[in-house]
C-alpha cells in the first residue's frame, strides 16, 4: 500500500506547486471562506515584519497566532510554500497510519465479540471484513489530500493546516498508545486554537480502553492511569505556555489569542455562525450571546462522551465537526479534516438516510460563496443577508451529515446486538426509532 500512497502525495504535491505558480493564488488567498483572521497568511507576514522591527506583534490588533508559530515561520518564510505541501503530505501519512492501526484494533475487537457471543447470529451480515478494510487508509489519505477544501487551504497558506498535522499526529499516537505522545499533540492542539480541548475525553476514553485491554487496570489503576494523563497534558500545555512568554517577555499573547478567539471581536465575514449574529448585536447583550455561542463547542462534549463512550474514535470524528461548526473562526481547513474521516466509517453506508441531499447543499453552497460573495461586495446587487443565508445552509449541511453519521452508528450497534430483522411481540415487524 506504500505505492498508491506515494503516487496520492506526488500528484497531491503537483496540484499545489502548479496552483502556486498560478494567478488563481492570489484569488484564494483573498477569499474569506479559505483564510481567518487567525489563519491569515498576511497577518503572519505582518506579525513577522513587527517583529524584526523590534515591536511586539501583538501591540496592534492584526496578528492573533502563536509565538511558536510565528518564530517557526521566522526561520522558514522564504520556504513557507514548501512547509505548507510537506504539512499536508505529512497529515495524510499520518492519517493513513492511524486508520491502519485502527482497523487492525477493531477487527481484534469484533473477532473478541463475536468468540464472547455478544453480536446476534442474524447480524453477520453487519460485520466488517479485512478485505472491506484494506483500502480505508488509503481512501482517508486521497480524501484529505485531494479535497478542494484543503488544496485551497494550503495554497492560501493558511495556518490551519498546521493545525490539522498537529491535531493528525495527535490521533496517530493516541491510536498507537502512547499516553506521552497523545497528551504531547493535544496539548499542542490546544495551544494552537483552544478548541481540541474537547478530543481529551475521546482520547482518554480510547488509551483507558486500550489499557483495560491490555493489563486489566484495577479501579485504583484507572484513576491512576487518566490523573498521569491529565498531568502529561496540563503539563505539556504549561511548558508550551511558558516558553512562549520566554520568547516574548510578555504575557500579550494571551489575550491576542485566546482572548480574540474567545470574545470574537473581528466580525470579518467567514463561513461560522458568529460574525453576522454579532454585527446585529446590540453591545448590551454582546457578552451573554457570546458566551452561549462558545458553549455550543464545549456543551456537547459531556452527553456524547456518555453515549459513545464504547466507541471513542467515533467520538472524535464527531468532536472534530462539531469544533468545525461551531468554532468562532472557521474555515474551509477545518471542514477538510473531519471529511478525511468519512471512508473510515464507509460501513454505515446502508444506514445512511441523506447523503444525497446533503451532499448537493454542500456542493451547490460551496459554489455559491463566492457567487454571493461578489455580488455583496462587488457588484453591489446583494447584500450581506444573502451571504449569511449561503453561511446557515452550509452549516446545516453538515449538521445534517453528522447527524446522519450518528444515527447510522447508533443504528448499526443495535442491529448488531439485537440482529437485523427486528419483530415486535405478535411477530410484525419493527421499526426502530432513534430518540
Amino acid at each position: 500500500m506504500a505505492a498508491p500512497l506515494v503516487l496520492v502525495v506526488l500528484v497531491a504535491v503537483t496540484i499545489r506547486a502548479i496552483l502556486f505558480r498560478s494567478s488563481l493564488a492570489g484569488i484564494i488567498s483573498e477569499r474569506v471562506e479559505v483564510v481567518s483572521p487567525l489563519s491569515s497568511w498576511k497577518r503572519v507576514v505582518e506579525g513577522l515584519s513587527l517583529l524584526d522591527l523590534g515591536v511586539s506583534p501583538y501591540s496592534g490588533d492584526v496578528f492573533h497566532e502563536t509565538p511558536l508559530t510565528l518564530y517557526l515561520f521566522h526561520f522558514l518564510v522564504e520556504y513557507a510554500e514548501i512547509v505548507f505541501m510537506i504539512t499536508d503530505a505529512l497529515t495524510a501519512v499520518a492519517l493513513y497510519l492511524a486508520v491502519q492501526e485502527f482497523n487492525k484494533v477493531t477487527f481484534k475487537k469484533q473477532k473478541l465479540l463475536l468468540e464472547l457471543k455478544k453480536y446476534s447470529p442474524e447480524s453477520h451480515d453487519l460485520l466488517r471484513s479485512p478485505t472491506g478494510m484494506y483500502y480505508v487508509p488509503l481512501k482517508v489519505a486521497i480524501f484529505y489530500l485531494l479535497n478542494p477544501y484543503t488544496i485551497m487551504s494550503c495554497v492560501a497558506k493558511s495556518t490551519c493546516a498546521i493545525n490539522n498535522a498537529v491535531i493528525a499526529f495527535f490521533i496517530l499516537s493516541t491510536i498507537k498508545g502512547s499516553p506521552l505522545l497523545s497528551a504531547m499533540f493535544l496539548a499542542l492542539a490546544t495551544y494552537q486554537s483552544l478548541y481540541p480541548l474537547t478530543l481529551f475525553t475521546p482520547a482518554l476514553l480510547y488509551l483507558l480502553q486500550r489499557e483495560f485491554i491490555a493489563v486489566k487496570l484495577t479501579g485504583s489503576g484507572f484513576w491512576r492511569f487518566t490523573c498521569q494523563y491529565t498531568c502529561l497534558y496540563l503539563g505539556s500545555l504549561l511548558v508550551l505556555i511558558c516558553h512562549s512568554f520566554f520568547l516574548l517577555s510578555s504575557w500579550d499573547f494571551l489575550q491576542s489569542v485566546y482572548g480574540f478567539i474567545l470574545s470574537v471581536p473581528d466580525l470579518t465575514p467567514n463561513i461560522g455562525l458568529f460574525w453576522y449574529f454579532f454585527a446585529e448585536m446590540f453591545e448590551h447583550f454582546s457578552l451573554f450571546f457570546v458566551c452561549v455561542f462558545q458553549i455550543n463547542v464545549f456543551f456537547y462534549a459531556v452527553p456524547l462522551a456518555i453515549k459513545l463512550k464504547e466507541h471513542p474514535m467515533f467520538l472524535m470524528f464527531i468532536q472534530l465537526a462539531i469544533i468545525s461548526i461551531f468554532k468562532s473562526y472557521p474555515t474551509v481547513g477545518d471542514v477538510a479534516l473531519y471529511m478525511a474521516f468519512l471512508p473510515m466509517w464507509s460501513h454505515l453506508s446502508r444506514f445512511l438516510r441523506n447523503v444525497f441531499i446533503v451532499s448537493c447543499m454542500l456542493v451547490v453552497c460551496s459554489l455559491l460563496f463566492p457567487v454571493l460573495w461578489h455580488l455583496w461586495i462587488y457588484a453591489g446587487s446583494a447584500n450581506s443577508n444573502f451571504y449569511y443565508a449561503i453561511t446557515l445552509s452550509f452549516n446545516v449541511g453538515q449538521i445534517l451529515l453528522v447527524s446522519d453519521y450518528f444515527y447510522a452508528f447508533l443504528r448499526r450497534e443495535y442491529h448488531l446486538h439485537h440482529g437485523l430483522y427486528l419483530t415486535k411481540k405478535d411477530g410484525t415487524e419493527a421499526a426502530l426509532v432513534l430518540k
